[in-house]
């Protein structure tokens, strides 16, 4: 007992046993390597598997490549297509005016050509005529049909002879004669409209006329129609003239 107490007591002039423990910060570094490493292993494992299925990298991405540039070209095209559609939308529409401004100058266009061969058949007139026939006449006179029975439309055209320097004016009277129940009638032009026009008023240079709707009674029969012009500044004589009733047939 002595004795080893003795080697035990010899035995602590040796050197110590001396213990390091690794710091944190490489342990730490050791593990984030460790765990790259694995990453790493996994994912060329991964990759193996899908080369091993039939998967090809450089095939997808030249596929995708493709896809991509299809894509920009029909973007582009696309734009083309929506420049071409806003220029057909211009055309379009610069077409629908002009084709408003033709229709435009064709309706002025034909009323002037309305108007000049009115003065046309005025001049005409004006020629046929004597010197001593100067003043108001009576052009023409239709009767037309209408698809109401009894009524019927009453084309009046009054033109005026002469040098004409000022307008003339003045009232035009219409009456129609017949048979009623066996006996000679006339209905005058309150008679025809039903009181609504009591006469005809005219104010014009060359030429005027007048497109009046008269009705004729059930029993009554026309036979002659009759026309009074009367000028209100004195500046023609007073005209009557009586024409044939003759209706011409309506559309």
């Amino acid at each position: 007992m002595s004795r080893r107490l003795s080697e035990l007591l010899r035995g602590g002039n040796a050197a110590p046993v001396v213990v390091r423990t690794q710091p944190p910060a490489l342990r730490n570094v050791l593990l984030t390597a460790g765990s790259l490493i694995g990453l790493f292993a996994l994912y060329v494992f991964y990759e193996l598997g899908r080369y091993d299925a039939g998967y090809d990298r450089l095939a997808v991405a030249q596929q995708r490549t493709e896809l991509e540039v299809r894509i920009e070209h029909l973007e582009r095209d696309n734009r083309e297509l929506r420049t071409k559609l806003a220029e057909l939308d211009t055309i379009r529409l610069g077409r629908a005016r002009e084709q408003a401004e033709v229709a435009r100058s064709i309706g002025d266009l034909q009323a002037q050509i309305a108007r000049q061969s009115q003065e046309l058949a005025f001049y005409r007139g004006v020629v046929a005529q004597n010197a001593a026939n100067i003043g108001l006449k009576i052009q023409s006179l239709r009767i037309s049909a209408t698809q109401v029975h009894g009524l019927y439309i009453v084309h009046l055209a009054l033109v005026r002879s002469g040098r004409a320097e000022a307008l003339t004016s003045g009232s035009v009277e219409l009456s129609v004669d017949g048979e009623a129940a066996g006996a000679v009638r006339q209905l005058d032009l309150p008679a025809l409209t039903g009181g609504r026009t009591g006469e005809l008023g005219y104010d014009f240079r060359y030429f005027q006329n007048f497109d009046q709707d008269v009705t004729i009674p059930a029993m009554f029969k026309p036979e002659h129609i009759s026309v009074v012009v009367k000028s209100k500044r004195g500046d023609a004589s007073p005209l009557s003239q009586t024409f044939l009733w003759s209706v011409e047939p309506g559309p």
